[in-house]
Protein backbone atom coordinates (compact mmCIF):
# COMPACT_ATOMS: atom_id res chain seq x y z
CA UNK A 1 0.00 0.00 0.00
CA UNK A 2 1.55 3.25 -1.11
CA UNK A 3 2.04 5.74 1.76
CA UNK A 4 -0.32 8.40 2.78
CA UNK A 5 0.43 11.81 0.93
CA UNK A 6 0.24 14.80 3.79
CA UNK A 7 1.07 18.51 2.73
CA UNK A 8 1.55 21.04 5.77
CA UNK A 9 1.27 24.90 3.92
CA UNK A 10 2.28 27.61 7.14
CA UNK A 11 4.19 30.14 6.74
CA UNK A 12 5.95 29.76 10.27
CA UNK A 13 8.62 27.80 9.43
CA UNK A 14 8.52 27.02 13.31
CA UNK A 15 4.83 24.83 13.16
CA UNK A 16 6.56 23.04 9.21
CA UNK A 17 9.34 21.44 11.27
CA UNK A 18 6.82 21.13 14.74
CA UNK A 19 4.25 19.35 12.93
CA UNK A 20 6.52 17.54 10.48
CA UNK A 21 8.51 16.09 12.95
CA UNK A 22 5.52 14.59 14.59
CA UNK A 23 3.97 13.10 11.45
CA UNK A 24 7.16 11.78 9.63
CA UNK A 25 7.33 8.72 12.57
CA UNK A 26 3.78 7.55 11.29
CA UNK A 27 5.21 7.04 8.26
CA UNK A 28 3.59 9.75 5.97
CA UNK A 29 5.06 11.43 3.18
CA UNK A 30 5.66 15.01 3.73
CA UNK A 31 5.28 17.99 1.27
CA UNK A 32 5.39 21.58 2.96
CA UNK A 33 4.95 25.38 1.87
CA UNK A 34 5.45 28.22 2.90
CA UNK A 35 3.01 30.68 1.27
CA UNK A 36 -0.32 30.31 -0.65
CA UNK A 37 0.68 30.03 -4.44
CA UNK A 38 3.46 27.32 -3.80
CA UNK A 39 1.23 25.39 -1.73
CA UNK A 40 -1.27 25.45 -4.60
CA UNK A 41 1.80 24.37 -6.46
CA UNK A 42 2.50 22.09 -4.15
CA UNK A 43 -1.09 20.63 -4.12
CA UNK A 44 -1.34 20.13 -7.78
CA UNK A 45 1.92 18.51 -7.94
CA UNK A 46 1.61 15.97 -5.13
CA UNK A 47 -1.85 15.13 -5.18
CA UNK A 48 -1.95 14.82 -1.12
CA UNK A 49 -4.37 12.37 0.21
CA UNK A 50 -4.71 15.49 3.43
CA UNK A 51 -3.63 18.62 3.94
CA UNK A 52 -2.93 21.22 6.86
CA UNK A 53 -3.85 24.34 5.78
CA UNK A 54 -2.90 27.84 7.85
CA UNK A 55 -5.37 30.67 6.69
CA UNK A 56 -3.13 33.53 7.51
CA UNK A 57 -0.58 33.24 4.35
CA UNK A 58 1.18 35.29 2.46
CA UNK A 59 -0.02 36.35 -1.12
CA UNK A 60 -3.18 34.12 -1.51
CA UNK A 61 -4.46 33.54 2.16
CA UNK A 62 -5.56 29.89 3.10
CA UNK A 63 -9.67 30.76 2.55
CA UNK A 64 -9.39 31.44 -1.10
CA UNK A 65 -6.07 28.76 -1.39
CA UNK A 66 -8.95 26.23 0.15
CA UNK A 67 -11.99 27.48 -2.69
CA UNK A 68 -9.21 26.61 -5.05
CA UNK A 69 -8.17 23.30 -3.92
CA UNK A 70 -12.45 22.51 -3.64
CA UNK A 71 -12.46 23.04 -7.25
CA UNK A 72 -10.40 20.40 -8.51
CA UNK A 73 -10.13 17.98 -4.83
CA UNK A 74 -11.91 16.33 -2.18
CA UNK A 75 -8.98 16.07 -0.56
CA UNK A 76 -9.03 16.06 3.40
CA UNK A 77 -8.52 19.51 4.56
CA UNK A 78 -7.47 20.27 8.06
CA UNK A 79 -7.25 24.06 8.81
CA UNK A 80 -5.32 26.12 11.43
CA UNK A 81 -6.80 29.53 12.51
CA UNK A 82 -5.91 31.67 15.54
CA UNK A 83 -8.01 31.37 18.12
CA UNK A 84 -9.46 34.97 18.10
CA UNK A 85 -10.64 34.88 14.40
CA UNK A 86 -13.67 33.24 14.85
CA UNK A 87 -15.17 33.86 11.32
CA UNK A 88 -12.09 32.53 9.46
CA UNK A 89 -12.79 28.92 11.04
CA UNK A 90 -17.06 29.42 10.00
CA UNK A 91 -15.99 30.76 6.61
CA UNK A 92 -13.44 27.92 5.96
CA UNK A 93 -15.82 24.92 6.82
CA UNK A 94 -18.09 26.64 5.07
CA UNK A 95 -16.29 26.91 1.78
CA UNK A 96 -15.13 22.90 2.70
CA UNK A 97 -12.45 22.73 5.35
CA UNK A 98 -13.29 19.10 7.42
CA UNK A 99 -12.21 20.11 10.33
CA UNK A 100 -9.91 22.99 12.06
CA UNK A 101 -7.32 23.15 14.70
CA UNK A 102 -6.86 26.46 17.16
CA UNK A 103 -3.56 28.20 17.43
CA UNK A 104 -1.30 27.29 19.83
CA UNK A 105 -2.16 23.95 19.16
CA UNK A 106 -0.67 20.32 20.87
CA UNK A 107 0.78 18.43 17.98
CA UNK A 108 -0.49 15.46 19.93
CA UNK A 109 -4.03 17.00 19.19
CA UNK A 110 -3.46 17.50 15.61
CA UNK A 111 -1.84 14.26 14.92
CA UNK A 112 -4.60 12.67 16.42
CA UNK A 113 -6.87 14.19 14.24
CA UNK A 114 -4.79 13.89 10.98
CA UNK A 115 -4.64 9.67 11.93
CA UNK A 116 -8.26 9.52 12.92
CA UNK A 117 -9.20 11.22 9.45
CA UNK A 118 -6.71 8.73 7.88
CA UNK A 119 -8.67 6.05 8.90
CA UNK A 120 -11.47 6.81 8.08
CA UNK A 121 -10.51 7.26 4.54
CA UNK A 122 -8.76 3.86 4.38
CA UNK A 123 -11.73 2.04 5.78
CA UNK A 124 -14.25 4.02 3.41
CA UNK A 125 -12.94 5.83 0.35
CA UNK A 126 -12.17 3.90 -2.61
CA UNK A 127 -13.84 0.93 -1.83
CA UNK A 128 -15.87 -0.91 -3.64
CA UNK A 129 -17.38 -2.83 -1.45
CA UNK A 130 -20.28 -1.85 1.43
CA UNK A 131 -24.55 -1.50 0.80
CA UNK A 132 -26.55 0.78 -0.83
CA UNK A 133 -29.14 2.65 1.36
CA UNK A 134 -32.41 3.00 -0.82
CA UNK A 135 -34.70 5.88 0.29
CA UNK A 136 -37.94 7.52 -2.14
CA UNK A 137 -35.64 10.53 -2.88
CA UNK A 138 -32.33 9.81 -1.46
CA UNK A 139 -29.95 7.08 -2.91
CA UNK A 140 -26.77 6.44 -0.86
CA UNK A 141 -23.91 4.06 -1.77
CA UNK A 142 -21.94 3.56 0.79
CA UNK A 143 -19.09 1.52 -0.94
CA UNK A 144 -18.39 3.81 -4.03
CA UNK A 145 -19.36 6.97 -1.47
CA UNK A 146 -21.84 8.32 -3.95
CA UNK A 147 -25.33 9.60 -3.08
CA UNK A 148 -28.40 10.76 -5.59
CA UNK A 149 -31.15 12.59 -4.72
CA UNK A 150 -34.08 11.46 -7.02
CA UNK A 151 -31.68 11.16 -10.31
CA UNK A 152 -29.52 13.93 -9.79
CA UNK A 153 -25.83 12.73 -8.11
CA UNK A 154 -24.58 14.92 -5.16
CA UNK A 155 -21.09 16.07 -4.77
CA UNK A 156 -20.29 15.65 -0.99
CA UNK A 157 -16.87 16.19 0.77
CA UNK A 158 -15.88 13.29 2.15
CA UNK A 159 -16.89 14.34 5.84
CA UNK A 160 -20.50 15.50 4.33
CA UNK A 161 -20.54 12.10 2.95
CA UNK A 162 -19.67 10.11 6.43
CA UNK A 163 -22.19 12.52 8.48
CA UNK A 164 -25.01 11.84 5.37
CA UNK A 165 -24.34 8.55 5.86
CA UNK A 166 -24.12 8.36 9.79
CA UNK A 167 -27.86 10.11 9.90
CA UNK A 168 -29.38 7.87 7.10
CA UNK A 169 -28.21 4.45 9.16
CA UNK A 170 -30.19 5.74 11.84
CA UNK A 171 -33.12 7.19 9.79
CA UNK A 172 -36.19 8.46 12.22
CA UNK A 173 -33.84 8.38 15.21
CA UNK A 174 -32.26 11.74 16.92
CA UNK A 175 -28.30 11.81 16.70
CA UNK A 176 -26.84 13.78 18.96
CA UNK A 177 -23.85 16.33 17.89
CA UNK A 178 -21.80 14.14 20.29
CA UNK A 179 -22.59 11.56 18.86
CA UNK A 180 -22.18 12.29 15.48
CA UNK A 181 -18.38 13.97 16.59
CA UNK A 182 -17.62 10.30 17.90
CA UNK A 183 -19.45 8.39 15.20
CA UNK A 184 -17.81 10.51 11.81
CA UNK A 185 -14.83 12.50 13.55
CA UNK A 186 -13.65 10.01 16.44
CA UNK A 187 -12.99 9.63 20.16
CA UNK A 188 -10.07 11.19 19.47
CA UNK A 189 -11.41 14.59 18.39
CA UNK A 190 -10.94 17.69 20.95
CA UNK A 191 -13.15 20.63 19.19
CA UNK A 192 -16.20 22.33 18.88
CA UNK A 193 -19.59 20.79 18.78
CA UNK A 194 -20.80 23.70 15.87
CA UNK A 195 -18.18 21.62 13.30
CA UNK A 196 -21.11 19.37 12.98
CA UNK A 197 -23.43 22.41 12.35
CA UNK A 198 -21.77 23.47 9.78
CA UNK A 199 -20.89 20.58 7.93
CA UNK A 200 -24.95 19.92 8.83
CA UNK A 201 -25.71 23.25 6.90
CA UNK A 202 -23.28 22.30 4.21
CA UNK A 203 -25.38 19.22 3.42
CA UNK A 204 -28.41 20.90 3.09
CA UNK A 205 -27.83 23.07 0.95
CA UNK A 206 -26.59 20.39 -1.68
CA UNK A 207 -29.42 17.93 -0.62
CA UNK A 208 -32.24 19.88 -0.16
CA UNK A 209 -33.59 21.10 3.74
CA UNK A 210 -35.91 18.65 4.02
CA UNK A 211 -33.93 15.55 4.57
CA UNK A 212 -32.21 16.59 7.69
CA UNK A 213 -34.34 18.08 10.41
CA UNK A 214 -32.92 19.90 13.91
CA UNK A 215 -34.34 18.77 16.94
CA UNK A 216 -33.55 21.80 18.91
CA UNK A 217 -31.43 21.10 21.74
CA UNK A 218 -30.82 17.53 21.04
CA UNK A 219 -29.62 17.03 17.33
CA UNK A 220 -30.22 15.72 14.01
CA UNK A 221 -32.93 13.40 12.60
CA UNK A 222 -32.52 12.13 8.48
CA UNK A 223 -36.13 12.05 7.21
CA UNK A 224 -37.06 9.97 4.08
CA UNK A 225 -39.39 7.09 3.34
CA UNK A 226 -37.47 3.67 2.53
CA UNK A 227 -37.47 3.32 -0.87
Amino acid sequence: MSKVKVLVIDDEESIINLVTSYLRPEGYEIYTATDGQSGLQAFRAFNPDLIVLDIMLPGMDGIELLNRIRRESDAYVIMLTAKSEEIDKIVGLTIGADDYVTKPFSPRELVARIKAAIRRMSNGGGSTEGGVLVFEHIRIDTGRRQVWVDDRQIELTSTEFDLMKSLAEHRGLVLSREQLLEDVWGHEYYGELRVVDVHIGHIRQKIGEEYIVTVRGVGYRFEDEVG
